[in-house]
C-alpha cells in the first residue's frame, strides 16, 4: 500500500522498464528533464521512479569522478537544475526517498547555491527548505487519505 509513497526499496531489482528508463534519462539535458516533470514529453509518462533517477542523476559522481553541476558552469544552468528541484518538490509523483534525494541535492551543491545566491541576491537555499517541507506535507495528506481508503475498503 505504501509503496508508491516510499517510494523504491532499496537493494530491490529494477526491471526492464526501470533500465530504460534510467537510460533515456541518462541522456537528458535539464530542460528535457523539466519537460518531462511537467508531463509533457509524449509516449513517456511521469512516475515515481523517473522522478528518483533525476535526482540520482543530479546527485551522483559519473564515471570521471564529476558531478552535474559544477561551480565554474554558466549561471543559466545553474538556475535550471535549482527551478527543476523546486519543481520536482511540488510534483505529485514525489516520495520520501525523492525528498531524501533532494536533501542530498542541498547537500552536495550547498557551496554552489550559497554562492548563486550571494552573486544574484536570491534565495534558492532557503527555497529549497521551503519546498521540501511542502512535498513532506503532501506525502502526509496522501498516507491518511491512502489509509483512509485503505480502511474503508475493509
Amino acid at each position: 500500500m505504501f509503496k508508491k509513497i516510499l517510494g523504491n526499496v532499496k537493494g530491490s531489482k529494477g526491471s526492464k522498464e526501470d533500465s530504460a528508463l534510467d537510460e533515456k534519462i541518462a541522456k537528458m539535458n535539464l530542460s528535457e528533464m523539466k519537460l518531462y516533470i511537467q508531463d509533457r514529453v509524449k509516449d513517456f509518462p511521469v512516475s515515481e521512479e523517473g522522478v528518483e533517477s533525476i535526482l540520482r542523476k543530479l546527485t551522483t559522481e559519473d564515471t570521471n569522478g564529476n558531478l552535474y553541476l559544477k561551480i565554474d558552469d554558466m549561471d543559466v544552468k545553474k538556475k535550471k537544475a535549482f527551478d527543476l528541484i523546486l519543481l520536482i518538490a511540488k510534483s505529485k509523483k514525489i516520495t520520501i526517498s525523492s525528498i531524501e534525494l533532494i536533501g542530498k541535492f542541498i547537500e552536495v551543491y550547498d557551496d554552489i547555491i550559497t554562492a548563486y545566491d550571494k552573486s544574484f541576491k536570491d534565495i534558492y537555499s532557503s527555497r529549497f527548505n521551503d519546498a521540501t517541507s511542502v512535498a513532506l506535507a503532501s506525502i502526509e495528506v496522501r498516507t491518511a487519505l491512502e489509509t483512509k481508503m485503505h480502511t474503508l475498503a475493509e
